[in-house]
């Protein structure tokens, strides 16, 4: 594990290309993060950015093994630790590192290269995705998805829509960080038929109503995207 610096300045991270402005189809941007990290800052701004512009659904995956260095991420869990290993098999790179980019499940990246981010969303923009439908209902979500391919999972995120942290200690140690999207539960809730479909109504806690809803159609636990949709913080509340 290792923490990789940032390679573009805050003036680029905040001037993506129109290139990525408006996807013709959903992209999934997930952002493996840690407040124990120095160089993570720019990654979650540049996150940030992208999720302020609606460019894609974003995610911000907070992992655990910088919690021995001074700092306890308070968004920090094991299982995204384990997404990002999973990740890092799959990419077959050396040791998995923070900030990481991760889209449409294709390809990672420094997660602060807002270039290399702007290239790959438009590139991503650009290939079809399975549709998926999602409803709010009384008891949690009803999600409609298809047509993909039927060896894929359906998996359903819950996200803070935003968090902040005072850091006390480690290397943001003074710090006051700020994040959207932070991902608090990723669970796989089923797989698509054998004609590449899925439907079934989810329970939610109570809570979720007020955090972002994400799911997604993925190859395995760390293959490609197929389609993602999100209801926001409050969308679609009865």
């Amino acid at each position: 594990m290792r923490c990789v610096g940032s390679v573009i300045a805050l003036a680029v991270i905040f001037g993506l290309s129109t290139a990525a402005e408006a996807p013709h189809t959903p992209v999934l941007v997930e952002l493996f993060t840690s407040e124990g990290c120095s160089s993570c800052p720019p990654a979650d701004a540049l996150l940030a950015q992208i999720d302020s512009r609606s460019i894609a659904i974003v995610m911000s995956e907070h992992v655990d093994y910088w919690n021995h260095d001074g700092w306890a991420d308070p968004f920090s869990s094991s299982e995204s630790t384990a997404r990002q290993e999973a990740y890092g098999q799959r990419f077959q790179i050396d040791s998995v590192y923070t900030p990481q980019m991760v889209i449409d499940g294709s390809v990672q990246f420094t997660g602060s290269d807002a270039a290399r981010a702007s290239r790959e969303l438009a590139a991503a923009a650009r290939r079809p995705k399975a549709a998926i439908a999602l409803q709010r209902t009384a008891k949690g979500v009803t999600i409609k998805a298809g047509r993909g391919q039927a060896a894929a999972g359906v998996y359903l995120a819950i996200a803070d829509d935003s968090d902040e942290s005072q850091v006390a200690a480690g290397e943001n140690r003074g710090r006051r960080l700020r994040h959207v999207a932070v991902v608090r539960s990723l669970r796989k809730v089923g797989k698509l038929d054998k004609d590449g479909v899925f439907e079934g109504e989810i329970a939610l806690p109570e809570k979720a109503r007020r955090q972002r809803v994400i799911v997604f159609l993925q190859e395995g636990s760390a293959g490609p995207i197929l389609g993602a949709a999100m209801l926001g913080a409050g969308e679609g509340r009865l």
